[in-house]
């Protein structure tokens, strides 16, 4: 079985979130050099040098990776959204 179109998926990710997930994880899992990962995925040294160094800041401080969908922190809510009860008809019949 030819895989060679999944592991592209990976190996040559075409995504923003997707490439600096894969190149947060050669740097940080793989433990590879920076000027290797950068030639690979396409990075200058220094923006790939500035990213892990951003990834390195907001991790040690608890925010989500730059990778991640942007969620509320715990016990704060979203800003401006209220829950609007339902209010009963007029008429006593229930609204489509």
């Amino acid at each position: 079985m030819n895989d060679s179109l999944c592991e592209n998926f990976f190996l040559q990710p075409t995504q923003p979130l997707h490439r600096r997930y894969e190149v947060l994880r050669a740097v940080f899992v793989e433990h590879r050099p920076l000027q290797d990962i950068a030639r690979q995925y396409g990075y200058r040294y220094g923006s790939l040098r500035n990213l892990v160094t951003r990834f390195r800041v907001q991790s040690q401080r608890g925010q989500v990776p730059p990778f991640s969908p942007r969620r509320p922190a715990v016990g704060h809510t979203a800003p401006n959204r209220r829950v609007r009860s339902r209010q009963p008809s007029p008429t006593g019949a229930s609204s489509p």
